[in-house]
């Protein structure tokens, strides 16, 4: 480092020229480098993943309820509502009741298995993680509000090169 006004030789932190005496140049400031957005990022991401995990909770349980309500209903202990038009169709209601619960019950244990994976994905950052999250964050862009909040901060917080790199490169 040398004086801007005589050529000085001067060693790091004089504060004034030996020679001129004029006073050095204050260095600026150091900049937030890339570990302090990695944290900052990693932080973020963390949030994101318990969200994800506490709306598959949540989707777990409305799922339950609702399976509840409906194997109620089908079954005649709801009151008026368990006889319809259908109970001397082809298709009657014990038969055919029973086996859409058993598929609308596999089907929401399963996209709360794939919700819980999301979040897991997200908290454990893994590689896959993050496309598994941008998938759920389409799929659960229509259910209103809390899914379209979800998906839109999702796709927010992983879309883009600069937060792609950003995940690529957490521990």
């Amino acid at each position: 480092m040398f004086c801007s006004a005589c050529g000085q030789n001067l060693q790091p932190g004089q504060a004034f020229c030996p020679r001129c005496g004029r006073p050095m140049a204050v260095p600026p400031p150091n900049i937030p480098g890339l570990q302090f957005q990695l944290e900052n990022y990693a932080g973020k991401i963390r949030a994101l993943s318990v969200v994800w995990f506490i709306y598959a909770g949540l989707s777990l349980v409305l799922s339950f309820a609702g399976m509840t309500f409906a194997r109620l209903f089908l079954h005649s202990h709801f009151g008026p509502w368990g006889h319809g038009p259908w109970i001397n169709g082809p298709f009657r209601p014990e038969w055919f009741g029973p086996i859409v619960i058993q598929f609308v019950w596999l089907f929401a244990l399963l996209w709360s298995v794939f919700l819980f994976a999301v979040g897991w994905g997200l908290m454990q950052r893994q590689p896959w993680g993050r496309m598994v999250a941008i998938v759920a964050a389409f799929l659960v862009l229509f259910k209103f509000p809390l899914g379209t909040a979800l998906g839109i901060w999702t796709l927010v917080m992983l879309m883009g090169y600069r937060n792609q790199t950003l995940y690529e490169q957490l521990p």
